[in-house]
């Protein structure tokens, strides 16, 4: 019987879909399914989802591989880490902003996740891809290498290695993408014809996929922890012992803090304190390789290493640090006790030339702070810090060496891992932040916070504690005042001053009476200027305004 006279519902013995056979489910006396459903009996019809997780595990495989080759080249040149460092070098002002003021010291972690997600949803699309196009897949894969290797080698403390991951990724995930392909096709026609042969394709797909994934995982996990350990920054940090300061350790005056539960310590410990900076990847250098460098406009270059610095005549200051991203209210300020060699011997040392006016001072993963030389010169605290409340600096606030600099914001002077101090002028030179669209030299402003009550909070009706704190570094804190419901501003009590490089906790008692209320805090620093009301977001210099909140009394 041929085609033009089967019966009517009678299938034809035309070939199925690729061509190889009659169609699934034909056959005499087999009735045409209604169009979209499969016929009864039918084996599975081949996935999609299969060769995603394909692609996916492709692209783990490469991420793992590429996490191993920094154990050679330095963490700073991870495909993920790279291209998120990229990112974040051109993010402008108000983007930086709303990231710190969103995720606060956990933007960095968003950002790689973000990252790993991005690769993630691109390493499915290849996999799909491969499917029927391989040669589109292939070059997707060569891609995203070569935006790794770009994003590797672009950076300032790119080597001759910095390349090795990216390229090693693509490679990879090139490799075992096709290995994965060549599986999957392989299989499914060596199984065609059988009644299971979809199903029995897509679980040998999945199985290797699997496989290559967990391999991927535990590569990469393997890079990190040996890149860790070949750095040597945590056994190096365990063996320092910090010497004692010269002219001992400066005692506090009694009454530094106000004694009200909830207002920050005076100190704040070191796992409490702020975190911002640009590095993805923590820097880890031991005190065998550190050596800092002062060149450029100055009388005679000078070296220093790790036994010289500890062997200097190293002073113990409690110094407050602030970010320039810190909202009015907000957090990004800490206290602590720092032990460091002070900076003006040693660029006394160096001989700076009459016109110089900056110190461009760099990290060892190449970001860099211009610094006004004569803040450097004047006689305040600033110093190169080793350590921090006591102990040696934790490797995520610099170790081993960082800039401690009182009066400045971070971005302009706390330059963390630092590695080298170029002498130079602000016409000549910039810092990181300054093209980006900060201030060149971030003076910091007077400001002040209220820590208790928290906004939103009821309280009961009588005797309230309004307390927080005020800084103004290297201008000191001359008084706090606290206004009610837009009534005249009373004084608060101030807790002793430690000097005039630290913050200063104030407390005002308040009769409170029921009903909704408002608070503000102003400040009036050791100059006797008043701080301002007006508001301003931290770009280009700091925020400003005054911290107010609403309460209910009960």
């Amino acid at each position: 019987m041929t085609t033009q006279d089967r019966l009517p519902g009678q299938p034809s013995d035309a070939s199925g879909p690729d061509g190889s056979g009659p169609a699934e489910g034909s056959g005499p006396g087999t009735a045409t399914p209604p169009p979209g459903t499969a016929p009864s009996g039918a084996a599975p019809a081949e996935r999609r989802w299969p060769w995603a997780l394909a692609g996916l595990a492709a692209g783990v495989a490469g991420i793992g591989v590429a996490e191993l080759a920094t154990v050679l080249s330095g963490p700073s040149s991870s495909p993920l880490v790279a291209v998120a460092q990229v990112f974040i070098d051109l993010t402008p002002p108000w983007l930086k902003d709303f990231a710190v003021s969103t995720f606060g010291t956990h933007d960095k972690q968003v950002l790689l996740t973000g990252a790993g997600l991005v690769v993630a949803g691109l390493a499915v699309v290849i996999g799909l891809l491969a499917r029927r196009r391989p040669g589109p897949a292939l070059g997707g894969v060569l891609t995203l290498g070569a935006v790794a290797v770009f994003a590797a080698v672009s950076r300032p403390d790119a080597t001759v290695l910095s390349a090795v991951p990216g390229i090693a990724a693509a490679v990879t995930g090139a490799v075992v993408l096709g290995v994965l392909r060549d599986r999957g096709t392989r299989t499914a026609a060596g199984l065609r014809g059988a009644g299971d042969a979809p199903v029995t394709a897509r679980r040998e797909l999945l199985m290797t996929s699997g496989v290559v994934a967990a391999g991927g995982l535990v590569a990469g996990l393997a890079g990190r922890a040996l890149g860790t350990a070949a750095r040597g920054a945590e056994t190096s940090r365990a063996q320092v012992a910090l010497p004692a300061p010269v002219g001992g350790t400066p005692v506090l005056p009694g009454g530094v803090e106000v004694g009200v539960p909830g207002v920050v310590p005076f100190r704040v410990p070191n796992a409490d304190f702020y975190r911002i900076d640009t590095a993805t990847v923590v820097p880890r250098v031991n005190t065998a390789d550190w050596q800092l460098r002062i060149h450029g406009m100055v009388a005679r270059e000078v070296r220093l290493d790790w036994a010289t610095l500890v062997a200097g005549g190293l002073v113990e200051r409690d110094v407050t640090l602030t970010c320039v991203s810190n909202e009015v209210g907000d957090s990004l300020i800490g206290n602590a006790r720092w032990l460091g060699l002070p900076l003006a011997p040693l660029l006394e040392q160096a001989g700076p030339t009459p016109d110089a006016d900056m110190v461009l001072s760099t990290s060892a993963d190449g970001w860099t702070a211009g610094t006004p030389l004569a803040v450097l010169l004047d006689g305040r605290d600033a110093m190169l810090a080793i350590g921090m409340n006591g102990e040696p600096l934790p490797i995520e606030h610099g170790f081993p060496a960082r800039m401690v600099v009182p009066g400045l914001y971070g971005y302009v002077s706390a330059t963390k891992w630092v590695v080298e101090l170029e002498v130079t002028r602000f016409d000549r030179a910039e810092g990181y932040w300054t093209p980006r669209g900060w201030s060149a030299k971030g003076p910091i402003k007077t400001e002040s916070r209220i820590d208790v009550p928290r906004p939103g909070a009821r309280v009961k009706a009588g005797q309230v504690a309004v307390a927080g704190i005020a800084w103004a570094q290297h201008r000191g804190i001359k008084g706090v005042q606290v206004r009610l419901d837009g009534g005249d501003w009373r004084d608060a009590q101030l807790g002793a001053e430690a000097t005039v490089d630290t913050w200063r906790q104030w407390v005002y008692r308040w009769d409170a009476a029921p009903g909704h209320h408002k608070i503000a805090v102003r400040a009036v620093d050791g100059t006797g200027a008043v701080q301002t009301g007006d508001e301003a977001p931290p770009a280009p210099d700091g925020a400003t305004g005054w911290h107010e909140i609403e309460v209910d009394v009960t």
